[in-house]
């Protein structure tokens, strides 16, 4: 699923209410806000609470948004936490004054549980997301799952603000947010990975390194782009490309060799999965 766009009558945003209160307005914290105003969002309703905000962030000051005030913001309609989870223990617990019974927060923090939260905002209905890289530019993912306070109000709230990067996903067992964590949220690295190596390997078969470069990224994000528009799934586009006895056969019979590349994969996800759980707190 692609971004909503501004023709997208579905996902528009003008119709939001109250005060939206976003925490840390960094690469995808700032993203977030530019799809919401992008989406309609009047930038009068958003504070952004950020102690770096950037040039373009205090640009849109000039259009009503409110960038660290200095007189306390108003109770939020909802709170979009984008900080690092680093930071969490300091900064959560002081918004709790701007969290009333009917607001919802959305925690895009990774590794933060919803016990966690729940601690420092126990009157607020809670969300937590797990977005990935991709959402920076509009084509990502985002996984949530709510907390038991989340009425079928908020969620449609929250689901319309994370949709404004990219797609979204909901699940009810929170368990899940490990295994997510490490296909989707680590998932373009592995795809930077496939690029980095491809391009090596096309070094090592006799192309100038630059030409291989060119043709690795370009080949990924083609295929990448074949497979988000295409009806097929992939291993359909796979077989489609895969003529027998020819030259992606002979690549594939090593890829897909009992130790190549599936079991390679899974013990990555699942490496990235435990890891997840050891992180949550």
């Amino acid at each position: 699923m692609s971004r909503p766009t501004v023709g997208d009558r579905t996902r528009r945003l003008e119709d939001f209410s109250g005060t939206l209160i976003l925490v840390g307005a960094g690469r995808m914290g700032g993203a977030m806000l530019e799809g919401w105003i992008a989406l309609g969002i009047d930038p009068g309703k958003i504070v952004v609470l950020e102690p770096n905000p950037s040039r373009e962030l205090m640009k849109l000051t000039g259009r009503g948004l409110r960038v660290n005030p200095g007189e306390p913001a108003a109770e939020a309609s909802v709170l979009v936490i984008a900080v690092k989870p680093q930071v969490a223990d300091e900064v959560v617990p002081a918004l709790a004054p701007r969290v009333g019974p009917s607001s919802v927060v959305i925690s895009i923090m990774a590794g933060r549980t919803l016990q966690g939260l729940e601690q420092a905002l126990p009157r607020a209905g809670l969300v937590r997301a797990m977005p990935n890289l991709p959402a920076a530019i509009g084509r990502g993912i985002t996984v949530a799952v709510p907390n038991a306070r989340v009425s079928g109000r908020q969620r449609d709230v929250a689901d319309r603000l994370l949709g404004a990067t990219g797609a979204v996903e909901w699940v009810e067992d929170e368990s899940l947010l490990d295994a997510v964590t490490a296909v989707s949220g680590s998932g373009p690295a592995y795809v930077f990975l496939l690029a980095e190596t491809l391009a090596q390997a096309g070094t090592a078969a006799g192309l100038p390194a630059e030409l291989a470069a060119r043709l690795a990224r370009a080949t990924v994000c083609g295929a990448g782009a074949l497979l988000e528009d295409a009806a097929l799934d992939p291993a359909a586009l796979r077989q489609n490309v895969t003529s027998p006895g020819g030259t992606t056969a002979a690549a594939l019979e090593v890829l897909m060799a009992e130790q190549g590349l599936r079991p390679l994969l899974e013990r990555a996800v699942i490496a990235a999965t435990r890891r997840s759980r050891e992180l949550a707190r």
